[in-house]
This record gives C-alpha cells, sequence and structure tokens, in this order.
C-alpha cells in the first residue's frame, strides 16, 4: 500500500511523517481529456461515468495523479450532471430500503419535542430561544422575567419559503434595547447582519454585508458594535474564494456600512483574524488576533477612555500586550486597568492570570487560579465571582471562585454530562446553563453564584424513557500505548455478545471536545439494539494543549491509530465484529473516517464520512481551507507533505481492494469544507473498489456545512444514513418504539 512504501521511504520520520510542492500547479486538464473510465458495477449497482483526466502535479520530487480535478469545477455543467447521476443512483439505491419508513417515523416523533436556549439577560429584558418540535430553526423571544409568557422578538422560520435562510447569529446590546443578528442562506458561512428594535420588534435598516467568523461586541451606551469583515467576495466565486484580510471595524448604529470606520487591519499579514470585545465598563478594547484555527492568540488592546486633559484629539494607541503567538488568551473581564484571562500559558489544561496594562511585564503577571487536574475550558466573570468550567475525563465541572481566585464551592450537576453555556452579568448573581447527556436532552437550568443554588428553568419532555439507557466510560490502549477514554452507550440489557450492530463515532481535531450530549439520531440507533461508541481521541480539546497537538500535523496518525485501536478493543471486548461495526464523522471526523477506511477497510463493515477533507494535498487551495494548517501542516513544507501524503484519503485508495459498504455525504453549497473533496473521493472509490459492497455519494443541494439545515432535511438526512447501515448490518428495525 502507498501508506506502506512512504513510511518505509520515511523511516527516519514519526508514524505521520510527510511535506511541500515544489512545481507549480499545472492548470486542471479537460473532462474530455481522455475517454471515460469503465463504469464498476456491483451486484445491483452501476456507477455513473466518472472521466479520469492526465492530471499530475510535483510535490517535492514526487508525482502525484489527481485524475478527477476537474470537479473541483462545482458549478460546471460536467459536475453538476455527475452530481446529477450520482444522486439518482443513491436515491434509487435507499428507495429499496424498507426500514427508511420506520425509522422516518421515530426520528419525527422523537425530534417533535420543546427545546429551549439559554437565556441571556440584557438590562431588564431576558432573551431567549425556543423551538416547539419541528420548527425548522429557534424562534427567539424576549421575557421581563423568567416566568414571564415569551414575546416573539424575531422567527427565522419566516425569512424565507423552503427555510434555507438561517439565523447564524444573535447579539444584544447592553442595555436589551437592541439586537444585532446575521442570517445566511443555503448553509453559508457568509452572513447579512441587520439590526433590530427591541420594544418595536421592526429592523432599523442596518445591513452589513461580507461577514463570516464573528461577532458583535456593543459599546455601553448601544450607539454602536465592533465586528470584522472580509473584502467583498467576487460574484460567482463565493463558495470556493480564499478568506483572507479581515478587518476590524466600528458601526455605528443608523449609518450606512460604507461609513463604518475601520479600526484595525494588517495588510503586512493577509492571514491574521480579528475579534474585537469591549469591556464590560466599556474602557478598553481588547481585539484577539487568531491565525487560522491554532489556539495561540496575541492581544492587541486600545485603550477607549479619552485623555483628562483636552488636547488636540488623537486616536488612542494600540498597545501589542500579548503578542507573537505564544500561547491561547481568551479575555473575561477587567478591574480597572487590571485584564483577566483564560490561558494556557505554562499551563497545558489552562489557569486564570490577570496583567495590569500598566505594568504588562510577565514578571508582574498574577495568576489567579492554578492549573488543575481537570482541563479548564471557559471561565466568565458573573456577579463579582468568577464562573470557571472544565472537563474532567471528558465530563464537566463547573465551579465557582471568588475574583482573587479563591475556590468558594463546585456546581452541583446533575450527572455525568456536558454543561455549556453558563451565561450571566457582571453585575448580577444570576447565571444559566443548560446540560446533557447521551439520554439526557438539554435542561436549562437557573444559577444563584452567591449560593451555588441551583433551579431548574425548562425541563423537555421527549417520547423515551432515559432509565432504558446506560453509559460507561472505558480506557483502551492506542498503538503506542497511549489511554484513550471512550463512552459506550446502548440500551439496558445489551451485552458484549460480540454481533451487536455498533457506530463507532469520532472527531479528533482542532482542539474541539466531544462530551457526552443528546441525538435524536443517536437514540434512534440505540433503540433499534445498536452500540454507540464515541472515543476522546487525540487532537481533540478533552484533555489541555498537549493532547491536542498529539494529534496534528506530523502526529496527526495517532488520531487515526486511536480510532483504529478503538475497534479493536469493541471487538475483543466481545461488543461487536467487524461484520456488525460501522463508523462515522463529519468534517474533520470525515477525513478520520476517510483515512481509518482506506488504512484498514477489512475492520468495518460501513462507512458514513460526513461533509469530509480529503484531499490533503489541496485543502488549503479553497475558502478558509489555509487556516486548518495549523491541525494538518502545509502540503508546501517538505515533511509536512510527506504525512499529508501518505494518510490523505483520496490519494490512498488502491485498486482492487475491497472498501466497507460506504456512503459519502455532503452539500453542493458547502463552503466550508468545498464538495469537491467529497465529490474526488467518491469517483476514486467507485474506480478503485472491488466486490459487492456499495459505495454511494449522497449530495445534498441548495444545503451547506449542516447550520441551517431545515428540519425535515435533517431527519431525511438521518433516514437515509441508518437506512443504509441497516441494510448493510442487517438490522432489525421491528424494536423501534411505534
Amino acid at each position: 500500500m502507498r501508506r506502506s512504501l512512504f513510511l518505509w521511504a520515511c523511516s527516519l520520520l514519526t508514524v505521520a511523517a510527510c511535506n511541500k510542492q515544489d512545481s507549480t500547479l499545472a492548470e486542471p486538464a479537460s473532462p474530455d481529456a481522455t475517454p471515460a473510465a469503465a463504469a464498476p458495477t456491483t451486484a445491483a449497482l452501476t456507477y455513473p461515468d466518472a472521466a479520469r483526466v492526465d492530471h499530475v502535479d510535483t510535490y517535492h520530487g514526487v508525482s502525484v495523479a489527481d485524475p478527477y480535478r476537474w470537479l473541483e469545477n462545482i458549478d460546471s455543467d460536467q459536475t453538476q450532471a455527475w452530481v446529477k447521476a450520482q444522486n439518482e443512483v443513491t436515491f434509487g439505491y435507499l428507495e429499496d430500503i424498507d426500514a427508511r419508513d420506520a425509522l422516518r417515523k421515530r426520528l419525527t416523533t422523537l425530534w417533535d419535542y420543546e427545546r429551549w436556549g439559554v437565556p441571556r439577560r440584557k438590562g431588564d429584558v431576558y432573551f431567549v430561544s425556543r423551538n416547539d418540535g419541528l420548527q425548522n430553526q429557534s424562534v427567539l423571544y424576549t421575557m421581563k422575567s423568567p416566568t414571564d409568557a415569551p414575546k416573539v422578538l424575531l422567527d427565522p422560520n419566516t425569512l424565507s419559503d423552503d427555510g434555507t435562510v438561517a439565523l447564524s447569529g444573535t447579539w444584544p446590546s447592553k442595555d436589551g434595547k437592541y439586537l444585532a443578528y446575521g442570517v445566511s442562506e443555503a448553509g453559508s458561512d457568509w452572513q447579512t447582519w441587520r439590526v433590530r428594535d427591541v420594544a418595536t420588534g421592526k429592523d432599523t435598516g442596518d445591513e452589513l454585508r461580507s461577514i463570516k467568523f464573528a461577532y458583535a461586541s456593543w459599546t455601553p451606551d448601544g450607539k454602536g458594535f465592533y465586528y470584522a469583515r472580509y473584502p467583498e467576495a467576487k460574484q460567482g466565486d463565493e463558495l470556493e474564494q480564499l478568506n483572507y484580510d479581515q478587518k476590524l471595524y466600528y458601526h455605528t448604529l443608523g449609518e450606512p456600512q460604507s461609513k463604518d470606520v475601520l479600526v484595525y487591519e494588517r495588510p503586512d499579514h493577509k492571514e491574521w483574524g480579528f475579534d474585537g470585545a469591549v469591556s464590560h465598563d466599556g474602557r478598553f478594547l481588547i481585539i484577539t488576533v487568531r491565525l487560522g484555527t491554532d489556539p495561540k492568540k496575541s492581544i492587541i488592546v486600545r485603550d477607549l477612555q479619552p485623555p483628562k486633559k483636552k488636547k488636540r484629539a488623537k486616536a488612542p494607541a494600540f498597545v501589542e500586550l500579548l503578542p507573537d503567538f505564544k500561547a491561547a488568551y481568551s479575555f473575561i473581564g477587567n478591574e480597572g486597568t487590571t485584564l483577566l484571562f483564560r490561558t494556557n500559558d505554562d499551563a497545558p489544561r489552562g489557569r486564570i492570570i490577570a496583567i495590569d496594562i500598566n505594568k504588562p511585564g510577565r514578571e508582574h503577571w498574577q495568576e489567579r487560579v492554578a492549573q488543575a487536574d481537570a482541563t479548564l475550558r471557559g471561565a466568565s466573570i458573573i456577579g463579582g465571582r468568577l464562573v470557571l468550567s472544565y472537563l474532567d475525563q471528558a465530563r464537566s465541572k463547573v465551579s465557582i471562585h471568588a475574583l482573587s481566585g479563591k475556590h468558594e464551592r463546585d456546581v452541583a450537576l446533575p450527572g455525568l454530562g456536558t454543561a455549556s453555556g453558563v451565561l450571566g452579568d457582571e453585575e448580577r448573581t444570576e447565571a444559566y446553563f443548560s446540560f446533557t447527556s447521551f439520554a439526557t436532552p438539554g435542561t436549562v437550568y437557573g444559577l444563584d453564584v452567591a449560593s451555588g443554588d441551583v433551579t431548574t428553568f425548562k425541563a423537555p419532555k421527549v417520547a423515551f424513557n432515559p432509565e432504558d439507557f446506560v453509559v460507561s466510560q472505558v480506557f483502551y490502549p492506542s498503538a503506542d500505548g497511549t489511554k484513550v477514554p471512550m463512552f459506550i452507550a446502548h440500551k439496558k440489557g445489551i451485552k458484549p455478545t460480540g454481533d451487536n450492530p455498533t457506530y463507532l463515532y469520532g472527531y479528533g481535531g482542532f482542539n474541539i471536545p466531544l462530551t457526552p450530549s443528546f441525538s435524536v439520531p443517536n437514540l434512534v440507533w440505540m433503540e433499534m439494539g445498536g452500540v454507540f461508541a464515541m472515543p476522546n481521541l487525540r487532537g481533540g480539546g478533552e484533555f489541555g494543549e498537549a493532547w491536542h497537538q498529539a494529534g496534528t500535523k506530523l502526529e496527526k496518525q495517532n488520531v487515526f491509530d486511536d480510532f483504529i485501536a478503538a475497534a479493536q478493543y469493541l471487538i475483543a471486548q466481545g461488543w461487536t465484529t467487524s461484520e456488525h461495526l460501522s463508523i462515522g464523522g463529519r468534517s474533520n471526523g470525515g477525513l478520520l473516517v476517510g483515512a481509518t477506511m482506506t488504512q484498514r477497510p477489512e475492520l468495518f463493515a460501513a462507512a458514513l464520512p460526513g461533509v469530509g477533507v480529503m484531499d490533503m494535498l489541496r485543502f488549503n487551495k479553497f475558502t478558509i481551507g489555509w487556516a486548518w494548517e495549523s491541525d494538518y501542516g502545509s502540503p508546501q513544507d517538505p515533511k509536512q507533505f510527506e504525512a499529508l501524503y501518505a494518510y490523505s484519503p483520496y490519494h490512498n485508495l488502491e485498486e482492487g481492494v475491497q472498501y466497507p459498504a460506504t456512503m459519502v455525504y455532503t452539500a453542493d453549497h458547502d463552503d466550508r469544507v468545498l464538495p469537491a473533496h467529497s465529490y474526488k473521493f467518491a469517483a476514486a472509490l467507485q474506480h478503485a473498489h472491488a466486490g459487492d459492497n456499495p459505495v454511494l455519494i449522497r449530495i445534498d443541494v441548495r444545503a451547506g456545512h449542516g447550520a441551517g439545515k431545515p428540519t425535515a432535511k435533517r431527519i431525511e438526512e438521518w433516514a437515509d444514513l441508518w437506512g443504509f447501515l441497516v441494510h448493510t448490518l442487517k438490522m432489525d428495525v421491528s424494536e423501534l418504539p411505534s
């Protein structure tokens, strides 16, 4: 196998070694440059023809074929015809799976429950979202008190007839009089922002565009907010154009976007991105500088307080408080000129520090809360106290401290699960958070940070009994001996008899943790007698920065080894066999599935790679892909190229190999991970695959990376995904409740 050859050639490198491109990439050959490849077949399927073109790139002296380069032109007639033909084959196959009807019915029943978001209080107004069950999107309400009847402020379900315009962010002003909100179309990351007058429920006429990966930070007077935006994308290239040169602006309420004030830019660093946060007292603008998806940040501070002596007007200076991207820093709040940050500087699992901007030298830093055994994932100032959120063995823990750092109490959580969204005001002791677990739908609780008292705000009622399910956590050895935790969830009575249908789900990247949470599709899987397994792979954020770095760049192979070892553990412990084991993941998790199924095709019966990054030599050529080099490395670096080429799913498919039954799934408007990744992988898989296992691609139209998808389309997607696995693993859906 190609991966084995690379490991032999690079025996002095780490397991995941590889890197850089020497020559300029040739222009893609026309799809008509060579005859179409013969259409491969299974016992029941004939796949659409896909031309294999004679396109070769040279990376550091290595010739790399890219026979499906033409599929990167996602709007071409040839690509659109291929998409249409693939969907005809896929949906024709799915239509013959009778279980989809029962799955669709059960998914709909369980999805139909009332869900509340975590309230945010601004001024005398509570902002809270609510979904009555099957609404495409949650509606934003206002309340005068936690017991008051909610009043509709913004219903995103009315923004379009087909449900493809989604609410992508909301930011109320400090006094609660205005709401800045963003909307996106067809699942795109691009947003249009507007402002709504809370009292009247009408928009003010403000409209801002060219926005991605940003939020609004209002000034305390409510006259405007800071935000970041990109240069306007070229018409027709919105889905593919590289995202560089983000700039920070100030928008004055009532003014057109053309009059927004440019606050900060760095044309000498086109990769830098900016978040501007105004301190609670309005004194400081804290600019967090991002370099792609790297957790390391730089902090720039601007004192917004006018000088006491009235001299000629002079713009306040920018102070590089924490330059050079040395560690992760997250602004929490301030006490006068002392700024508090959550950081992993000299603390891989996180700590709280205080820096006086008048004495910013490291020797003057104060440590308010030291690093603990658990991983610090969140911090805020509520009611004059520090409220800290930790992950302890991938399970939530919340503690309350005085601003001095002295521990006051731990918050009593309902059990093993995930607490999130601890929201409150610096001046009030009232806070709210959500708690969820595998068999516990998100319940919203109130918290008094002074007393530690926890009360139920809203508890959902879902048509199942949580007591019918059990969750355990195990630790298993990976290939190098590292102990990796994994959650295993299933119905009571399910035993490790060796033949349980099992769904192994993972992510393993970008410092993002996977923690226990409620999912209607996963519940349906367990109701059918399936085992759900979720390992906390290296590359994630469960155990701090060292755990994250152990799954990046030249160490990325650790992530795949962890996932493979999880499968081997489940088999060794009698939970399942290769004939009953399926794997799934989305985005970076789609890469995970693609890499592991190409490295160990015999280990799995079925695979569901979703919106995955599949071409590891071209990922940085589109949209925000360049930003992922912090985790993946760059194909323009020789050693990193070698590592990327060694596991790139698209490049490691081998002709004549029997791969697991596979349904790749993506969307034609995904401008996060260009759908060409999935297109090229699916075409190459269908060409290489030997045997009768179906290898399909399901392509959503007028949809993106996943955000804002209408509920009916989500239900249909999961009925298809589970239906594919039910058919492949020969599961019995008769156990599903009616």
